[in-house]
């Protein structure tokens, strides 16, 4: 098995199990062809069928009934398995960067099928099931405007979009925990740990980019998030997870 061809066939699975089959096969001794070129097969991302909506039009209920707990549950698992894409769609993608490319976002994938399977499995305590409730397609947007620029892509997503989540984790836990729910509370903890790890790997790559075409990386992301029209964030913003994950003060204090 060779890792690039393997994580566009992951990535070409419409369930979380049959992506989890493909990675559960591959690991750091997965041969790995990083020269190769793919073109891009007609129906990717693989998913389940889930209704797409405007986040402004996302269901909202109080997290002290047992439905508007399922319904943030909902959300964070339609995205964990965007990050599952997401991670897959960075490995077979782009073509020519170092072999621990490659496998940091392998370990990403795994990490993110982990995280899914803990709030699908959590859900169904709940008395619901994944595409029970609509979803939001903010993260996949994004991989679709910078397919064609790995610096984009990682400035964007893992940096941008991923790191939002950082913050959010606070205030999602509390609402989870205040809410009567501290298994689901428990999920955050464990998916904060590793996101910082994940925007972490982000980090990294996206300023060995930088380095690689000359570029200051403060100056690179403004241009970047202006030309693929990147959310403007807002706080409060979790300075301790993001410092954690690589983002030092000068960036921080920009925000």
């Amino acid at each position: 098995m060779e890792l690039r061809d393997s994580a566009l066939k992951a990535l070409c699975q419409q369930t979380w199990q049959a992506k989890a089959q493909w990675l559960e096969q591959l690991n750091a001794q997965t041969t790995l062809d990083a020269e190769r070129e793919f073109l891009t097969p007609a129906g990717i991302p693989g998913r389940p069928t889930v209704e797409v909506v405007p986040p402004a039009q996302l269901g909202l209920r109080s997290v002290h009934t047992q439905e508007g707990r399922a319904i943030l549950i909902h959300a964070l698992a339609h995205i964990e398995f965007n990050a599952i894409n997401l991670a897959l769609d960075v490995i077979w993608r782009f073509a020519k960067m170092p072999a621990q490319f490659y496998y940091d976002w392998l370990r990403v994938a795994q990490e993110e099928c982990e995280h899914f399977r803990l709030l699908e499995e959590h859900l169904k305590t709940l008395g619901y099931q994944y595409g029970d409730f609509s979803g939001h397609d903010g993260l996949w947007e994004m991989a679709e405007r910078t397919e064609g620029d790995a610096l984009a892509r990682l400035a964007l997503v893992p940096r941008t979009l991923e790191a939002r989540g950082l913050d959010a984790s606070p205030a999602v836990r509390h609402k989870l925990a205040s809410g009567g729910d501290p298994a689901g509370a428990a999920i955050i903890d464990i998916i904060l740990r590793d996101e910082i790890g994940h925007v972490g790997i982000g980090n990294y790559w996206y300023r060995w980019l930088c380095a690689q075409r000359g570029l200051d990386p403060l100056t690179a992301y403004e241009v970047l998030a202006k030309t693929y029209r990147a959310p403007k964030l807002k706080g409060p913003f979790n300075i301790e997870a993001r410092l954690a994950a690589g983002f030092d003060a000068e960036e921080i204090a920009r925000l």
